[in-house]
């Protein structure tokens, strides 16, 4: 990378720390701290039984010594260990309005990491293409959720494909921790089945679709060279032909589809966001709908 690149990585870093902490500490924090369980409970003290009490948490030896029915209570470790999974192949490059799909992504990473430091969670990173690319186990501290934006922005993986799956089975076989992993992705890729529900059963995930309003819709703009960036195989489309245009969303529903039904049937919660509108709201709405029912 030259020094100019460099110095642009390095301003786009500073501009995101700046919007993430303040959208952190003023918007999300309650929220997220809301909506994620911590890893399981401590004990934190004993008191008297009282009625609607559960007859498990009796201590019989603290019963025996008072002489009437004392339970253990307990707090919720709230410490989560936190996993960003963000998906950096060739496709992510890809905008068709103002960000890229690798610049939103960025984004959000950014947002989630200094929402789960404001609420003390340690953060991890797992850049993929079309192979595991950088893994940065979880830590603290504001030098290393800087280093996971710069990362993100910065990384050119060598095999620029798609390949979820293998994402998938290193965090799987990786991470020991059971941890609240973010999949940031466009899911464009198949065979998700075995390996995204081997992931929730060891991780609680959270899909995050990344999409461009093209990948919906294609415009009506004419002949065209398409030409796909993880595989360099080009195609002439007439979009004005209206049967071509009808194909296409048919094929890309039919995707969406398909990912909706995998993420359903392993009980994955899951958001889409468009590289074409303020993904604010929608993240917003997620975190109340899962505090909402969590409670």
């Amino acid at each position: 990378m030259t020094s100019d690149s460099i110095e642009e990585i390095m301003q786009r870093v500073h501009r995101l720390e700046i919007k993430a902490k303040r959208l952190a500490s003023e918007s999300f924090g309650g929220e997220y701290h809301s909506s994620f369980k911590g890893r399981g409970l401590d004990f934190e003290d004993f008191r008297e039984y009282q009625h609607g009490d559960e007859p498990r948490f009796i201590d019989w030896n603290v019963t025996a010594r008072k002489n009437t029915p004392y339970i253990r209570t307990f707090r919720e470790e709230r410490e989560l260990s936190v996993i960003l999974a963000i998906d950096i192949s060739a496709s992510s490059h890809y905008g068709s309005v103002h960000l890229s799909k690798r610049e939103l992504a960025a984004e959000v990473a950014a947002l989630l990491a200094f929402t789960a430091k404001f609420n003390g969670d340690k953060v991890g990173l797992l850049l993929f293409a079309g192979e595991p690319v950088l893994y940065l186990p979880p830590k603290k501290g504001t030098r290393h959720t800087l280093r996971m934006i710069r990362e993100i922005l910065a990384a050119e993986p060598s095999k620029p494909q798609t390949n979820i799956p293998a994402a998938c089975k290193f965090l799987t076989h990786t991470v020991q921790r059971r941890s609240l992993v973010f999949m940031i992705s466009d899911f464009m890729d198949h065979d998700l089945n075995r390996p995204i529900g081997a992931l929730s059963h060891k991780h609680e995930t959270i899909a995050v679709r990344i999409y461009d309003p093209v990948e919906k819709k294609l415009p009506q703009v004419g002949k065209v060279n398409l030409r796909d960036p993880e595989t360099g195989a080009e195609v002439m489309v007439n979009t004005n032909n209206s049967n071509v245009r009808m194909a296409y969303e048919k094929l890309m529903r039919r995707q969406r589809e398909a990912v909706d039904k995998t993420l359903k049937k392993h009980q994955i919660d899951s958001i889409s966001l468009s590289t074409a509108s303020d993904y604010l709201m929608p993240l917003h709405k997620f975190f109340r709908q899962r505090a909402k029912h969590r409670r």
